[in-house]
């Protein structure tokens, strides 16, 4: 496999959402080093973002009885409300013109893992959304000390029920091994003590105020991971991120999405060292400029959402203009992955986990209705005689197999017949 070809397609799969037509020739043209460095570098203001209108997402007041009147209209409210945050998501991931800073609210998003199935409530997820990107490439200590005062993961987690009388053990129990330090690296008597640091906390539910009542509070020293003191908050986010296993397990997750979630991660990822500072930019451009970027063992599923993302860049489509969102929702339903809820606080699986013949035919399905929503434009300019060959830049796949080069064969006088096949071939369901 071509080298530069293969490297390109990773920049754009796994920094990004993928290509638009002509980005990956035109990369090719201009080098690695010169890709890379576009990719890495966010501008002040996204232009293609900036199109995305920010819907709006309002305090939409407790939940009314039951069978009152009120409830149909608070609940036409909450569903509309929570539809558009969705759309203007997926929007935003595919117009914006640099997809790196999404490509890394999606992955915090995936690792500080909330759902909307459980808040019931949009405005906490919506500013936990906007948190996590003006987060997403800073400093990983502030992004802790935001998220530990965050209303979202707050009551998601069961925060607001922990209080000196009452211990509850969630958010302390995932803090450490969900999201600063992983598993095996703290005792249960840490989990006891750091839920007593944790008291006091209480949220608003429908629009994620937090406030901490000293009432609720344990103001009480505790002895965490060998250190007795009274945290705070912000100190406990410190104290937790400050710690080297912090640094292997964040390292360990930037591999596991956007290297390898079969492969260990080997001593030598330099992604380690970067984040010494607990500078997220330096370990991603770290990551980017790894040498695993280039071993073609490191191949990765496309999550559904990731796949249907790029295909709607390929495709020139945008997510909320697709006819009906509910049924877009719906697909990404079938396919198992739905901005906004994921599974449970371990986030979405990888790999293999997207693999099955049931989804399989929904991404089929998927596609065929996407490209029916589509002029096929970028397509149909490659004449039918180099669309095999010319159709790998156009989707930025590094290499066709002999076998999907023969199915493309059969169908290259037929655009739509053609899109399928290829946004449903394994070199684009992979990122090779």
């Amino acid at each position: 496999m071509n080298a530069q070809r293969l490297e390109t397609s990773r920049l754009f799969d796994r920094f990004g959402f993928g290509p638009r037509p002509g980005e990956y020739a035109q990369a090719l043209k201009e080098g690695l080093a010169e890709t890379r460095t576009k990719v890495l570098t966010v501008p002040t203001v996204d232009a293609g973002a900036a199109t995305v209108v920010e819907p709006e997402i309002t305090d939409l007041g407790k939940r009314p009885e039951p069978n009152s009147k009120e409830i149909v209209p608070f609940s036409i409210a909450l569903r509309f409300q929570s539809q558009q945050m969705g759309m203007w998501w997926l929007d935003r991931m595919a117009l914006s013109d640099n997809g790196l800073t999404e490509k890394m609210t999606w992955f915090w998003h995936g690792h500080w893992a909330t759902s909307l199935q459980k808040l019931n409530y949009p405005l906490p997820m919506f500013k936990q959304n906007k948190t996590l990107r003006s987060n997403c490439l800073g400093n990983f200590a502030t992004m802790t000390k935001a998220m530990i005062n965050d209303g979202a993961l707050q009551l998601w987690l069961d925060g607001q029920e922990n209080s000196v009388k009452a211990p509850n053990e969630n958010l302390g129990r995932e803090l450490m091994e969900l999201f600063t330090l992983g598993v095996g690296r703290y005792s249960e008597d840490d989990v006891k003590n750091i839920s007593r640091a944790l008291t006091g906390y209480q949220v608003v539910r429908n629009n994620g105020t937090v406030t901490v009542n000293q009432n609720r509070r344990d103001k009480n020293p505790v002895t965490l991971l060998g250190t007795t003191t009274t945290f705070t908050g912000d100190s406990l986010a410190d104290f937790l991120v400050a710690r080297d296993d912090s640094a292997q397990f964040i390292s360990e997750r930037l591999w596991y999405r956007f290297i390898s979630s079969t492969e260990d991660m080997p001593a030598s990822f330099t992604a380690k060292k970067a984040f010494a500072t607990r500078d997220i930019s330096a370990a991603v451009a770290a990551m980017a400029n790894d040498s695993a970027m280039r071993d073609e063992k490191f191949a990765m599923v496309k999550s559904p959402v990731e796949w249907f993302i790029s295909a709607c860049r390929a495709l020139e489509l945008t997510p909320s203009k697709l006819k009906t969102p509910a049924q877009l929702i719906n697909y990404l339903d079938k396919l198992g992955q739905v901005p906004f809820n994921p599974p449970n606080v371990g986030g979405w699986p990888a790999g293999e986990a997207w693999l099955s013949s049931a989804t399989a035919q929904y991404r089929i399905a998927f596609a065929t209705w996407l490209i029916k929503q589509s002029d096929l434009r970028a397509l149909k300019e490659i004449k039918p005689v180099s669309r095999v060959i010319k159709s790998a830049d156009w989707l930025g796949v590094a290499e066709w197999s002999a076998r999907t080069q023969s199915a493309l064969r059969s169908s290259v006088n037929d655009p739509a017949q053609f899109a399928l096949l290829a946004l449903c071939s394994p070199e684009y369901i992979v990122s090779a």
